[in-house]
């Protein structure tokens, strides 16, 4: 029996990606190591889909340790999804502390079990905001912490992968923002505040934000491995993001398209709503208080992330999802996200 282990496993893309592994028949069992059980997250499509698929096995472990656990088969593939993302809710130290422990015990394990294959996420933050179009062949500027240490944890999965350049195969994605079921991100929270009448428009219609839905990427991730080893290659790197990469504009027009309503987006100036934001702020830091109008995704939502994925392009990937296909498909599989 062949057996594949996700790091992060039980996160978004995590849960997915278990599942597009399973349908390959390229293993038989996918184990999820994780901090957390899928359950003890608030993602209740995330547990329907981890109780529903024979041969997926929670491991509780955390990559900011050495990972002493080994399963009983084989393990033919690592997915090495584990971060800390969230911008903002984390401080500086938490996601190079993350990000590089986790980068280089999974690599340690993966000689130890002796794997060949490693997928890594990595993020279009690497890159840093940019109105202008960036592709693969642009230099990584990155001005976060996350976009810094996911730049180091890059290259230190390239070491591995140099120490046997004959044998190894991996691929590094760099996805932009992914939504889909289950997410509970920066999508999930535009479309609750489309239906519910409290997204504003700022200036930033045309803002680019490159995404892509979660089964795309789960789709297109494994689609390079497999043409990697045809190729007789051993080394990838590509963006993910849809063709070209939505507006703030696509995304709120085609939430109004597959939710069946008619909204008219207000525009706000944006100076006037980051104030607002950061007085929302002041009083609710203090007292614990979750809200969806922290002043950091305000700032993004008015900074573009125009990353073509040239690589996809370039090597001919059946796109399988448009913004509206995908949206539709979200809202048929958890329509209660929807509402």
């Amino acid at each position: 029996m062949r057996s594949a282990v996700i790091f992060g496993g039980s996160g978004f893309i995590g849960v997915f990606f278990a599942k597009q592994l399973l349908s390959t028949g390229s293993v038989e069992k996918v184990y999820l190591f994780d901090k957390e059980q899928v359950a003890e997250k608030p993602f209740a499509y995330r547990t329907r889909l981890v109780r529903e698929s024979d041969g997926i096995v929670e491991i509780h472990g955390d990559v900011r340790h050495p990972i002493n656990w080994v399963p009983t088969e084989p393990v033919t593939l690592i997915a090495n999804f584990a971060a800390v993302h969230r911008e903002p809710g984390h401080e500086d130290i938490e996601y190079y502390e993350t990000n590089l422990l986790g980068a280089q015990h999974v690599c340690d394990w993966a000689e130890q079990v002796r794997c060949n294959e490693i997928i890594f996420t990595s993020s279009i933050s690497p890159y840093g905001p940019s109105e202008e179009q960036k592709d693969e062949c642009s230099l990584p500027a990155p001005v976060t912490a996350y976009g810094g240490s996911k730049l180091v944890a890059e290259k230190m999965h390239q070491t591995w992968l140099a120490a046997d350049m004959e044998r190894r195969h991996l691929v590094i994605v760099r996805p932009g923002v992914v939504f889909g079921p289950g997410e509970g991100g920066n999508v999930s929270r535009l479309i609750k505040a489309v239906i519910h009448r409290y997204f504003f428009y700022m200036g930033n219609r045309d803002t680019r934000k490159a995404g892509t839905y979660v089964k795309e990427l789960c789709s297109a991730m494994w689609w390079m491995l497999e043409r990697q080893k045809a190729q007789g290659e051993h080394f990838s790197l590509f963006n993910m993001s849809m063709n070209p990469g939505p507006s703030i504009q696509d995304y709120v027009d085609t939430v109004c398209q597959v939710a069946n309503i008619k909204r008219k987006i207000p525009a706000i100036p944006y100076p006037l709503l980051l104030a607002a934001a950061y007085g929302i702020d002041l009083v609710a830091r203090p007292l614990g208080i979750q809200h969806p109008f922290s002043p950091v995704r305000i700032r993004k939502l008015v900074r573009s992330n125009n990353i073509h994925p040239g690589r996809l392009v370039e090597q001919g990937y059946p796109y399988q999802y448009d913004l509206k296909s995908a949206f539709t498909d979200w809202k048929s599989s958890a329509p209660e996200e929807w509402y």
